[in-house]
């Protein structure tokens, strides 16, 4: 070891561990058959983190059948107090994710009925602390365009091609800087991103914008040699990582005046900003590799033509976004409308919401049955084709949101 961030290797630990080793090292070769290699790194982590405890608490023990209750009592304290990266002790994430990883792994190794296997799993659920981290919120559409004019003002391009490939993509940080130099493929006229497996384990096929085949043909014609095996490593062939990427967009975000931005809030902000424009959520889980936008894990496929047409037609709304003036002059919204800029409004694909701005939402993709929701007259073309959309899908529950709205727009006409 060279530092007070680095466990031992298995080498290190194998002088005087050898079976612990070999069991361990076996059930990491038995995962790389199935799991990406970043959740593989992450259980060898919390493996060798088990493995250099027992090596300094418990060196008399010498096969994982003998870990038993008392040895994980002992484990989960070190683990707490071990220093984390550019910081004094571990995160709550990282200590949740090992003691989750190595339930896991007893579970597994029992289940498979492995001879090294303990009598009995020495790890319980409640071991795993609980996590309660909400999602990142998407972005308002004043604050994206804000972000991206001044990631394309930015003097290092990969600053404005990361910014601008995630919003229009959705992509997650891990899939975009894992992009191979073949990932852009041309089929009709028409270019798509092929995004690799990944985290759900299948591999997906995306349209492209017109303007990210630009960035990426730009930015590879000054940065990327020839034969580079990544489609957009950074400038000097290394490849990307998620802190850059966090870096390259809070860059952009302290030059727009922007508060600390996620990586994954651009993610959400393309999928609210298109299910706010009209894109149905079967299209949007496609193109995201969502199995659901609606949390029910249930993935629907789409047809790749159906996914382009609607990606395209939501695109064209977003790019009159990205290039009108942050906010409309109250006096071209009406009174109404105008009351409600003093106050706070966000306009949505077929109406606006009316929430104080006082009051936090955590319900950013179900805007129509929210009390604070308004719409009027001008949105009825959007309000019936949502209504037909959901008529179509059998959604009886979301057809009956529409018809109430558009019969009080039929009655508020009439009156």
């Amino acid at each position: 070891m060279s530092g007070p961030l680095l466990l031992p290797t298995w080498r290190d630990l194998e002088v005087t561990h050898p079976q612990v080793v070999a069991t361990m090292r076996a059930y990491l070769d038995q995962i790389a058959c199935v799991l990406r290699p970043g959740s593989v790194g992450g259980a060898d982590l919390a493996l060798r983190s088990l493995a250099t405890y027992l090596a300094d608490q418990h060196p008399e023990l010498h096969r994982v059948r003998d870990i038993g209750r008392a040895h994980i009592e002992g484990f989960k304290p070190w683990l707490a107090a071990r220093p984390g990266q550019n910081r004094a002790q571990l995160t709550p994430a990282t200590i949740a994710h090992r003691l989750g990883t190595l339930r896991v792994f007893f579970l597994r190794i029992d289940e498979w009925g492995w001879d090294d296997a303990p009598p009995r799993v020495p790890m319980f659920l409640g071991d795993v602390p609980k996590q309660h981290h909400a999602l990142p919120k998407a972005l308002d559409d004043a604050t994206a365009a804000k972000l991206l004019r001044a990631a394309q003002a930015d003097k290092r391009m990969l600053v404005g091609v990361t910014v601008e490939f995630l919003l229009r993509t959705g992509l997650r940080v891990g899939e975009y800087t894992a992009l191979p130099a073949d990932a852009v493929v041309l089929i009709g006229d028409t270019h798509w991103l092929h995004v690799p497996v990944g985290k759900l384990h299948e591999d997906r096929y995306l349209p492209l914008h017109p303007r990210i085949v630009e960035l990426i043909d730009a930015y590879r014609a000054a940065h990327v040699p020839t034969g580079h095996p990544l489609l957009l490593p950074r400038e000097n062939g290394k490849p990307m990582d998620r802190h850059g990427v966090t870096r390259y967009i809070n860059k952009a975000g302290a030059a727009a005046g922007l508060g600390h931005i996620h990586p994954h809030q651009l993610r959400h902000t393309l999928a609210t900003q298109a299910i706010n424009r009209g894109m149905s959520i079967e299209a949007i889980a496609a193109m995201l590799g969502h199995k659901s936008l609606d949390m029910t894990l249930v993935y629907a496929k789409m047809a790749n033509r159906t996914v382009a047409e609607e990606y395209f037609t939501v695109a064209e709304k977003v790019d009159a976004l990205y290039a009108s003036p942050a906010q409309l002059p109250a006096d071209d919204l009406g009174p109404n409308m105008a009351r409600l800029n003093r106050e706070h409004h966000r306009m949505l694909g077929n109406g606006y919401c009316a929430r104080p701005k006082v009051m936090d939402c955590q319900f950013e993709k179900i805007c129509e049955s929210c009390t604070f929701f308004q719409t009027s007259i001008e949105f009825r073309p959007t309000l019936l084709a949502q209504r037909q959309d959901a008529c179509n899908k059998g959604q009886v529950r979301r057809a009956e949101i529409f018809d109430q709205l558009i019969t009080g727009l039929e009655d508020t006409e009439a009156s």
